[in-house]
């Protein structure tokens, strides 16, 4: 059983900055965690993910404004956004992969806007 906690969302003016953090906690190993956002009457997308030697790697939307890395603390990850836009408004999601199961957060809320 794997338990994912987000933080960190809030409203920012467009070219502004935000960090998200997400923390799983787990018996077991976690291999991979990521991001992922969906907007109003949209999917959910995917945003980063980070592997367990921190490999990271982005949606192209994204690259080259946000940056995914892993916390000090075990299975801790954080998205740090910046020059965002109006489009990045969406809930965010974090999520766990251990391998069998995909375990997610209940999500945290951005919006760009001025």
């Amino acid at each position: 059983q794997v338990h994912v906690v987000e933080s960190g969302g809030g409203l920012v003016q467009p070219g502004g900055s935000l960090r998200l953090s997400c923390v799983a906690s787990a018996s077991g190993s976690i291999y991979v965690m990521g991001w992922f956002r969906q907007a109003p009457g949209k999917q959910r997308e995917l945003v980063a993910t980070i592997s367990r030697n921190g490999n990271p790697n982005y949606v192209v939307p994204v690259k080259g404004r946000f940056t995914i890395s892993r916390g000090d603390t075990k299975n801790t990850i954080y998205l740090q956004m910046n020059s965002l836009m109006p489009e990045d408004t969406a809930v965010y999601y974090c999520y766990a992969n251990d391998g069998s199961t995909l375990s997610w957060g209940q999500g945290t809320q951005v919006t760009v806007s001025s």
